[in-house]
């Protein structure tokens, strides 16, 4: 379920913030681009654009913010680039992503293949398994299409 800025406020509120009008700029810029995985940079280069008078110093703080209420989950895929993304419902799994070696392209993977095994180490290990992450590398369809040529 997407996060309302009205379920943001109240986090905020909680944790003794505001809801600045930039920060809600920067949120709804994440609620707009919700299949896509940004980074800092994409965000002030999106906010720029709406927003002329936002600096990058406060992208990255409303980020770090977002992600410490958890509002926003960090991601590395393995780039030297954190990338962000909202937080889905805590309860349950994560979805897996599919990176291409080639352009750089993330795409969401959502069966769960891991649950069963997830189950077996948590029986087995008496360890109380909350969530995990998989990333698989590899080439998109575009790219095997151009490297096979």
């Amino acid at each position: 379920m997407p996060i309302k800025v009205k379920d943001l406020k109240k986090k905020l509120h909680e944790r003794q913030y505001k809801l600045t009008p930039q920060r809600e700029i920067i949120l709804q810029i994440f609620i707009n681009n919700a299949d896509k995985h940004l980074s800092a940079e994409d965000v002030y280069s999106l906010v720029k654009r709406e927003s002329p008078d936002i600096g990058m110093a406060t992208v990255y703080r409303t980020i770090d913010l977002l992600n410490e209420l958890e509002v926003l989950q960090k991601m590395d895929f393995g780039d030297g680039c954190s990338r962000y993304e909202i937080s889905g419902d805590s309860t349950a799994h994560h979805h897996h992503h599919l990176i291409c070696l080639n352009c750089g392209l993330v795409r969401e993977f959502d069966d769960d293949l891991l649950e069963t095994l997830e189950n077996v180490i948590s029986r087995k290990s008496n360890f109380q398994i909350l969530d995990h992450q998989v990333k698989f590398y590899g080439y998109c369809q575009e790219c095997q299409n151009k490297l096979s040529r």
